[in-house]
């Protein structure tokens, strides 16, 4: 897998089939400036064009300090209402390849997740998180809201009732309590997290691509449909399976007691 090399990312190849994006700005809590911003949404959307085999993504945060703790407000500081409203359409982007990805993205939450690092962790497939990650989302003390998603990805994890709560008050939370309300999948001590994301990655990396990315649509846009629709949409996702060598790969290995090896066609 032959992707560029960015100024505030790094992307490194677990192996043939895994990729792992770690947010690179340590030295500011890895918030997002201008140019993470665009490092995000030119990976993002390279990923999605790709033809290379890429399976499962893992993204996380450099250091053991933050995720990401959102926008940086340095660079933001003296910003006209002008330059503000260009910098947010590039931040919109950026929240769409992330979301639009077609290929499973694990977050690995190490520490700080607040504001748009919260909402980027609401984007991805699912989260696990080390025991001292928190998380928050403080907009509404700055004037403003959640602009990158959160107001509309927290409530599909924890509940309107929960997400307002959090979203109104700005209070932070931690993984225990991310657990508890259904934003992380599992809860880690700092020197497992990576491990156990990786095992999981792996996992899914070992499935299917086709079936997996058409199980990955059918969860998210069927989600956004009256049961009657995403059942439809689950037939079509399913149908999309039934031609490819990889379903003919799998029967073939179950009924031959091996482990399927599975092309992605």
């Amino acid at each position: 897998m032959n992707f560029e090399q960015f100024e505030t990312l790094l992307v490194e190849s677990i192996d043939e089939r895994l990729l792992s994006v770690t947010l690179n700005r340590p030295k500011a809590a890895n918030a997002f400036n201008t140019q993470m911003v665009r490092d995000l949404y030119q990976l993002f959307e390279q990923i999605s064009l790709a033809s290379e085999p890429v399976r499962c993504i893992i993204l996380t945060g450099a250091g053991t300090r933050a995720f990401c703790a959102g926008a940086d407000l340095k660079e933001r500081k003296g910003m006209d209402d002008a330059a503000w409203t260009r910098q947010h359409l590039e931040i919109e982007r950026m929240a769409r390849a992330i979301k639009d990805c077609p290929i499973p993205i694990i977050g690995a939450v190490n520490g700080a997740a607040f504001g748009g690092g919260c909402e980027i962790a609401c984007l991805l497939d699912f989260l696990y998180a080390s025991d001292t990650a928190r998380f928050a989302l403080p907009e509404t003390g700055l004037g403003i809201i959640p602009g990158a998603g959160g107001t509309q990805t927290l409530p599909r994890a924890v509940g309107a009732r929960r997400a307002k709560e959090i979203i109104l008050s700005g209070q932070p939370f931690g993984a225990a309590e991310a657990l508890e309300w259904g934003l992380v999948n599992k809860v880690f001590a700092a020197q497992e997290l990576l491990p156990a994301t990786t095992r999981a990655a792996q996992k899914i990396a070992a499935n299917a691509p086709v079936a997996v990315k058409q199980a990955k649509q059918a969860v998210d846009r069927g989600g956004q449909m009256s049961l009657a629709d995403g059942l439809a949409f689950e037939i079509e996702a399913y149908h999309r399976t039934v031609p490819t060598q990889d379903r003919r790969e799998g029967v073939l290995a179950f009924n031959e007691k091996r482990t399927p090896k599975f092309e992605g066609r």
